[in-house]
């Protein structure tokens, strides 16, 4: 993938503001849950979340 149109980078901008918010929120829900297995679950999904980050910031390198 050599090129990206403007309408690609808003994409891929949009996309990965989505997966650093969700990264926050779910670390945060995860720093208040009480039960282990609740926050075992929140953390999963702050640790997914990033990832998915880090896989859309590769497509701007």
């Amino acid at each position: 993938m050599n090129e990206l149109s403007e309408l690609d980078l808003q994409n891929l901008r949009h996309l990965i503001g989505g997966f650093d918010t969700t990264h926050c929120k779910m670390t945060v829900y995860a720093q208040e849950a009480g039960d282990p297995a609740v926050k075992q679950f929140f953390q999963k999904s702050a640790q997914s979340a990033m990832q998915c980050k880090q896989q859309l910031m590769t497509f701007l390198q």
